[in-house]
């Protein structure tokens, strides 16, 4: 079999298992950066003293213009 071919599929399968390894890492990673953007909103709106029903009441107004233009 051509040699040259052969470590073509090696290189290739090597690539291959690095991308699964890297794309695993930025699951890791997405989901630490979501934990700390949810960290932070919640330390925002608790720092305004804000009820849930105080924040529903600003976010809603918002969410109906996003709506409208889909």
């Amino acid at each position: 079999m051509n040699t040259k071919l052969n470590k073509l599929r090696i290189k290739r399968n090597k690539n291959n298992e690095k991308i699964q390894s890297l794309t695993k890492e930025n699951e890791k990673l997405d989901k630490q950066i979501l934990e700390l953007e949810n960290t932070d909103i919640i330390g925002l709106v608790r720092s305004m003293n804000l009820t849930p029903e105080q924040l529903l009441q600003i976010l809603k107004p918002q969410q109906m213009r996003e709506q409208r233009h889909d």
